[in-house]
């Protein structure tokens, strides 16, 4: 099985390059059964909160609540998420906050690393 690491940089709303990773790490789960790691860094770490409600568009957290249910596993950077001010806020089912010591062992794991 293929181990695939995302890591996203982008914010959730507001342009379609979260959504277009998020897009592909699904296709990816459910059409070749790929292992696929998430780590949300920079403004994509508020994708990982939970109670969204967006008023158009796609929906950041169904979409990565979806992942996790199938296996997915997401982090979000503990330092992205501390300079905004959301580690104590609600996370979204099966999101966790890490660091990059965890991200520098999946990078080493993964069989390919994309980034968005």
């Amino acid at each position: 099985m293929q181990k695939i690491l995302f890591i996203i940089n982008s914010a959730p709303y507001g342009n379609e390059t979260f959504f277009s990773g998020l897009r592909l790490a699904v296709q990816l789960q459910e059409q070749h059964k790929a292992q696929i790691k998430l780590f949300l860094m920079s403004d994509a770490v508020v994708a990982g909160l939970a109670n969204q409600n967006p008023a158009e568009s796609y929906h950041a957290q169904q979409m990565i609540e979806i992942l996790t249910a199938q296996g997915a596993e997401v982090r979000l950077c503990k330092t992205c998420a501390t300079a905004r001010g959301i580690t104590d806020l609600k996370l979204a089912d099966g999101v966790t906050i890490s660091t990059l010591v965890e991200l520098a062992d999946w990078t080493i794991e993964a069989d390919k690393v994309l980034t968005f």
